[in-house]
């Protein structure tokens, strides 16, 4: 008999307890907040692309405005650290920053509140250093740059065709940087790469203005393009600086992180971006759920984290849009890579062996041979960009950034 009612009495607390266990997950959706760090607002590109893929999560979560916590207008210093501090004090659970420049003040913090998760975009430090809380992630949006360039180099063989670009005159774009960064030379040169592979005779022209977001600074480097004899601007910088003066000019223009079709409509053709929204909504159950986070997270086109605009059929040559399917397909099934050795050459050698700096150090010694197989392997030994090679056809103007 006492056996019996022992029994009796452990199944209800296990009853009891799995009821508890319920409740908390039900209580952790309904008490979870995320914490979000932006370098800028919505009025640049860069961080409105991340606010939509942010908002989306939110959405599809079914966590209300005020579960989602936004700092916006941080800069690259110790108001980061500051920034982190106060919403760990609003109770946030998990807490994403956005630029490459915040790393090592939301390091510092995830070094402090070690109950909280802290996920960096863009950022390189995640695997080397170590933290249970601490995460990296990017995506392979050189592909998604491939894609454009060749929506990029399909435009330019209208051109040639059409004689806007006069017989016998090489096909030229023009491309408006922010810094020599990696992540910078990763996506220019993909960029090219595309249209190169539909276009094999254009040369690219890459300026640089020293800083993300500035938007004199972006129309007066795109004018300065367009007057040195480019046929076509694209860009990695966060304003409505190079768009705008391509539209004023009548130059086709390749955007960067959303479609600029409403205010540029005669000239805009395609644009890539990341898509956060599969990201966001990932940590935030990953962390709901008491499960781990990736160290270092890549998304893909597969995850639909890489991802264009609709093609602007009035700008964009045609075809563009079926020749873009094509090549999309190549890449889903492995049959086509960005980076591949045959496509390009350094000082004019194809290269069979390359280290790049992976495990980054304060003198950024490459560590880790990313050619195999025929091409350079990105994002795979981490999420963030390391190809850093200057490949011909790509003429720099200016390297003081």
């Amino acid at each position: 008999m006492f056996k019996k009612a022992l029994s009796l009495v452990l199944a209800a607390v296990m009853v009891l307890s799995l009821g508890l266990v319920f409740t908390s997950c039900s209580d952790s959706k309904d008490d979870f907040k995320l914490g979000v760090i932006l370098l800028h607002d919505e009025f640049s590109t860069y961080d409105l692309n991340f606010m939509n893929g942010i908002n989306a999560a939110a959405e599809a979560l079914g966590l209300d405005e005020t579960q989602v916590i936004y700092k916006k207008g941080i800069p690259e210093s110790n108001a980061c650290y500051e920034a982190a501090c106060d919403l760990v004090d609003e109770g946030c659970d998990v807490i994403f920053a956005d630029s490459f420049g915040h790393e090592t003040y939301l390091i510092k913090a995830a070094k402090e509140f070690k109950d909280v998760q802290f996920c960096h975009a863009t950022g390189t430090m995640a695997h080397t250093e170590g933290l249970d809380n601490y995460h990296n992630a990017f995506a392979s949006i050189y592909e998604g740059r491939f894609l454009a360039g060749v929506a990029a180099g399909m435009k330019l063989n209208e051109l040639i065709a059409n004689g806007t670009i006069p017989e016998g005159t090489t096909p030229k774009m023009g491309y408006v940087g922010a810094f020599t960064y990696a992540e910078v030379i990763s996506g220019y040169t993909s960029f090219y790469l595309g249209a190169k592979s539909v276009c094999p005779d254009v040369i690219m022209d890459v300026q640089f203005t020293g800083s993300w977001y500035d938007e004199t600074a972006e129309k007066n480097t795109a004018l300065a393009l367009i007057n040195s004899g480019c046929h076509l601007i694209s860009q990695h910088a966060d304003s409505m600086g190079a768009p705008t003066v391509c539209e004023e000019k009548g130059i086709p223009n390749v955007s960067y992180n959303g479609s600029t079709v409403s205010t540029c409509p005669n000239t805009f053709i395609v644009s890539s971006r990341i898509d956060w929204a599969p990201y966001i909504k990932y940590i935030c159950e990953q962390t709901m759920n008491g499960e781990k986070i990736d160290v270092d997270w890549t998304g893909t086109i597969s995850t639909g984290s890489v991802v264009l605009t609709d093609v602007n059929t009035k700008a964009a040559a045609p075809g563009t849009v079926e020749k873009i399917a094509d090549v999309k397909a190549k890449l889903l099934d492995g049959t086509l890579h960005v980076f591949d050795t045959d496509t390009f050459t350094v000082g004019g050698a194809k290269l069979d062996s390359y280290k790049a700096d992976v495990d980054t150090d304060k003198d950024y010694t490459p560590d880790t041979e990313v050619i195999k197989d025929g091409y350079f392997h990105e994002s795979e030994f981490r999420s963030a960009p390391y190809f850093d090679l200057r490949i011909d056809g790509i003429k720099l103007v200016n390297e003081e950034y």
